[in-house]
């Protein structure tokens, strides 16, 4: 099983989507070993993003996620990463498919309801980077075996 960082972001979270988005992360079969509501402080936030901080929407970046409660969480399951990242849609809501989360939730780029680990590296750096090895719940689900051969 693969483990992926998933995080509603502000604006998913004052929409009242937070319910609607873990149906779908829930109902695909994927499990969250983890999760809370926060405001990110400044510097997670930082480093969350280390990998735009030279490009010019990096300050606006921190500021949006900074500013309000977001939920971060660990979503576990066969292939995760990949099946988050197909459940989210293309970042561009503009351009995401009907059926996906910003396809049916976002509206700007800028405002794109969640973010997804894009590999195994950048799961593994944002789940240490938001959550504490006790944090992560390890369980069984009740229907697994019917989830997988």
């Amino acid at each position: 099983m693969e483990r992926t960082f998933v995080m509603i972001k502000p604006d998913g979270v004052q929409r009242g989507l937070v319910g609607s988005i873990l149906q779908r992360i829930e109902v695909k079969g994927l499990k969250i070993v983890a999760m809370k509501m926060s405001t990110l402080p400044l510097n997670v936030a930082r480093e969350h993003y280390a990998e735009h901080a030279k490009k010019p929407f990096f300050k606006d970046l921190v500021g949006f996620i900074t500013s309000g409660p977001s939920v971060p969480m660990v979503v576990e399951g066969k292939d995760a990463i990949s099946e988050v990242r197909k459940l989210n849609g293309a970042t561009n809501p503009t351009a995401a498919q009907p059926g996906t989360i910003r396809g049916d939730f976002g509206l700007d780029m800028g405002r794109n309801v969640i973010h997804g680990s894009d590999s195994p590296e950048s799961a593994a750096r944002e789940i240490a980077l938001h959550f504490d090895e006790v944090e992560l719940s390890g369980y069984t689900r009740i229907d697994e075996a019917w989830l997988y051969e």
